[in-house]
């Protein structure tokens, strides 16, 4: 049996790659709306295959050493994806971000939507970020070869695959601001799902210092965050890892603690106890300070990006201005707790599934 959106409609899922995060969980909540559609994508792992219900389709990207080097490899992941034979299907719904799924051939006849994360970063927004850091350590003279040998070709196919989309819908203000500049096109916004019932206290407890939740990479600015607790004497808990934790470990005062191997629990009780949720990057969502809110947590925001749909001065957080830690201790030396009652939208799973039918059932 193949999915159908009605009795004629075949339906099939591409995406970049399934290794665990928020686009994974656009993924999972599609698969829960068209349990019979394949997913195409470079790269899965086992737990996603299993939490997919072995629907995964991958290619030769799956198998090693391709498996290790999926990132620094685009162009080849370009390749497969529009090596693709989609002809059966009617219904293409593709999820994508920092990879190539879009880059895919329509046939003639098809439909296709295209859930976009972000316009690719390393093409277009961010393309001299990652020149100047990729954040691949030994690797970074590789990636910074292949994004210069290959970014026109990939850039070409990049607008191509927008430009076939028969709706586009972004994953908040800020991308749609972005798929506008750079492939000209128009879009809807559908926020993504968001488990916030997890996060949700029976009980209102005293909160007490500030916490942060992500992987430690360059762009996320996260040594803006432990400057200036370290300066100011707060105490702030950094959860996550990356290749910026030695770094990181490196500038923060004795007021700083780093958990590395933090259980979802331990995630959900820092959120819960914690006075605010600094947020130092600019996002084109941002999972984690929604799920901080969710636990009444305030957010304390760089003004930009996702950010900017969910955090309300006064209401559910705060506003640094500009990405530096002075512009931080700004506003953290006159931040006073105001516990979070309630969520400025319904972010959860079901109203994501909702929205997102009801465009298909009118394309």
């Amino acid at each position: 049996m193949v999915a159908s959106i009605n009795k004629s409609k075949k339906v099939v899922i591409i995406h970049d790659w399934l290794v665990g995060g928020g686009a994974e969980k656009v993924v999972e909540e599609l698969h829960k709306l068209y349990p019979d559609a394949p997913i195409y994508t470079a790269y899965c792992n086992e737990e996603w295959q299993k939490r997919l219900d072995n629907k995964i389709i991958t290619g030769y990207l799956q198998s090693w050493p391709f498996s290790k080097l999926r990132k620094y490899l685009p162009i080849l992941m370009s390749n497969w994806f529009r090596s693709l034979n989609l002809e059966e299907f009617d219904t293409i719904i593709v999820s994508s971000g920092n990879g190539a799924a879009n880059h895919i051939k329509k046939p003639t006849g098809s439909k296709m939507v295209f859930y976009c994360h972000t316009p690719t970063h390393y093409l277009w927004d961010k393309h001299k970020e990652y020149i100047e850091n990729p954040g691949f350590g030994i690797f970074n003279p590789l990636v910074r070869f292949g994004l210069k040998a290959f970014l026109k070709p990939l850039k070409q196919r990049d607008l191509k695959g927008a430009s076939q989309s028969d709706l586009i819908i972004a994953n908040s203000t800020h991308t749609k601001q972005q798929i506008k500049k750079y492939y000209k096109k128009d879009s809807l916004v559908i926020f993504p799902p968001v488990d916030t019932k997890r996060f949700k206290s029976m009980k209102e407890v005293d909160r007490k210092g500030f916490v942060v939740v992500g992987r430690q990479v360059p762009y996320k600015k996260i040594n803006i965050a432990v400057e200036a607790c370290t300066e100011l004497g707060l105490h702030l808990t950094v959860i996550g890892n990356g290749p910026e934790n030695i770094s990181l470990r490196s500038i923060a005062g004795p007021t700083v603690n780093f958990l590395t191997n933090a259980s979802d629990q331990e995630v959900v009780k820092a959120l819960q106890e914690s006075e605010g949720f600094i947020f130092t990057s600019k996002e084109d969502f941002g999972i984690a300070p929604v799920e901080a809110l969710a636990a009444g947590c305030p957010v304390i925001a760089y003004k930009a990006g996702g950010a900017l749909d969910y955090v309300i001065p006064g209401k559910t957080g705060q506003f640094f201005e500009s990405q530096t830690t002075k512009s931080l201790i700004k506003v953290l030396k006159n931040y006073k707790t105001k516990p979070v009652l309630k969520l400025p939208y319904n972010f959860e799973p079901g109203r994501f599934k909702t929205e997102f039918k009801k465009q298909l059932e009118i394309l």
